[in-house]
């Protein structure tokens, strides 16, 4: 299996930085969860969206701590080791991504000022 790892990850990881999901689900925004890729590639697989957006991440060396308060999510949060995506499939799912965060946008310098003020010194 090959794996396109944006440069951008490749350079942090050349420098030991961790990636990690923040908001991994994206709070289900955009129709995430009844998006038809994602939930064509599940059934593929007999999984959720979740898992597979789960899986998506892990199989790209992303760390991801999904949150939920649901007991049966919890399960399906953890039973994403049983399959793997293919390269089409990985292909398929990046393509998805916009380049734009759906929470803020990390590169306005008013929200790096802001989040910079949050720091502890």
């Amino acid at each position: 299996m090959t794996t396109n790892i944006p440069v951008d990850q490749e350079l942090m990881r050349s420098h030991g930085v961790q990636l990690e999901a923040w908001g991994g689900f994206a709070e289900g925004r955009n129709n995430l969860f009844t998006d038809p890729t994602l939930t064509a590639i599940g059934h593929r697989h007999g999984k959720s969206v979740g898992q597979v957006v789960l899986r998506w991440l892990i199989q790209r060396g992303i760390v991801t701590i999904p949150k939920s308060v649901r007991r049966e999510r919890m399960e399906q949060n953890l039973d994403v080791f049983d399959f793997t995506l293919a390269d089409d499939e990985m292909a398929r799912i990046a393509t998805m991504d916009t380049g734009a965060s759906l929470f803020f946008d990390h590169r306005d310098p008013a929200m790096v000022s802001w989040l910079n003020s949050r720091r502890d010194t």
